[in-house]
């Protein structure tokens, strides 16, 4: 039987792909909640996941760098080792090896209604063979843990769907092992696009305005938010469907300065937006300056994101070697 069981009050797996440094929808989006996790579970895991990353063309010396980037942007956003498990996904070999075998109970029908899939391969016709199964890899990352609670967004919740899905078929043929892991859907206000507030805000942006990055220097934060779009009306309200770009502005004030977006609107009476840009841009600095600085901090140290990575590996396979032992000895592997 499996050494170690998951623990009682449920084991939390989420992961991040190295984009290098995080903006600020990442962060207010779901690395604030991650941090928020650490005290709520007993058992909490996040990998930074390369494998994931390389569905798409990869600068491999590039690749390197924005690994330990973002080990620094979620040490520096609060992320504690002593109390999770960090880790880089490829290190830990059981990922791949428990991904081949939920492939072999996964259907290509199945994998090609998932959106991401849709999406993507219109955008390319001729997507890779790991972009089309890569939601099987993401389901035995949650699933080699045991985990038992997922954070995602909205967008990621079919994706946990076929962890469901798989978890339940591996139980049916081969015996009770995995638990059906859970969404802890992110109550995290979501953050729009600068210039375009239909849009979420996003790394890829062409627009370099309309995103900001958790490393941006106050003028740059300034000079983004005082170019961000809005409308012909002056007054600062909150009303998502027909103000946009200003509700997006209060949803980043509530957020950065941790008040709610009736706190804010109420802090905005008598201010024009202009005027309003301006303490929407003091609260983004005020928070992100200390985080800004330790990046820089732990950027300096490469030995240190290294070891820091690299005990959170080791963690990790103690914690994944005896699942992956059990499934091989179940489907008859060993």
């Amino acid at each position: 039987m499996v050494k170690k069981e998951p623990p009682a009050g449920g084991r939390v797996f989420s992961g991040i792909q190295p984009t290098g440094v995080p903006h600020l929808g990442n962060f207010l989006g779901a690395l604030e909640s991650w941090v928020a996790l650490q005290s709520r579970y007993p058992s909490v895991l996040y990998s930074i996941v390369d494998l994931h990353s390389i569905t798409q063309p990869q600068d491999p010396a590039q690749l390197r760098v924005r690994v330990l980037d973002m080990a620094a942007s979620l040490l520096a956003c609060g992320i504690d080792p002593e109390r999770a498990v960090l880790f880089q996904q490829s290190q830990v070999s059981e990922h791949t090896e428990l991904s081949w075998i939920l492939g072999c109970l996964t259907s290509m029908p199945r994998l090609r209604h998932l959106p991401q899939w849709k999406m993507k391969s219109k955008q390319k016709s001729d997507g890779s063979v790991g972009l089309f199964t890569y939601p099987v890899l993401q389901a035995a990352d949650i699933l080699l843990y045991q985990s038992s609670l997922v954070p995602v967004g909205e967008d990621q919740v079919q994706h946990l769907e076929l962890a469901q899905d798989l978890a339940r078929i591996f139980n049916n043929r081969y015996g009770e092992l995995f638990p059906e892991p859970r969404a802890l859907l992110s109550c995290t206000r979501k953050v729009k696009s600068l210039r375009d507030p239909s849009a979420k805000m996003s790394k890829s942006d062409p627009q370099t305005m309309a995103t900001i990055n958790i490393t941006d220097s106050p003028d740059d934060i300034a000079l983004k938010i005082r170019r961000a779009v809005t409308d012909f009306t002056s007054e600062v309200t909150f009303d998502p469907e027909s103000r946009p770009g200003v509700s997006n502005l209060v949803t980043i004030h509530a957020a950065a300065a941790l008040i709610s977006v009736e706190e804010a609107v109420l802090q905005a009476r008598g201010l024009d937006t202009g005027a309003y840009k301006t303490l929407v841009s003091e609260a983004v600095i005020q928070r992100l300056t200390p985080i800004r600085e330790e990046i820089h901090r732990l950027r300096s140290d490469r030995a240190h994101l290294e070891a820091v990575l690299a005990r959170g590996t080791c963690r990790a396979r103690d914690l994944a070697a005896p699942v992956l032992k059990e499934v091989r000895q179940r489907v008859g592997l060993c």
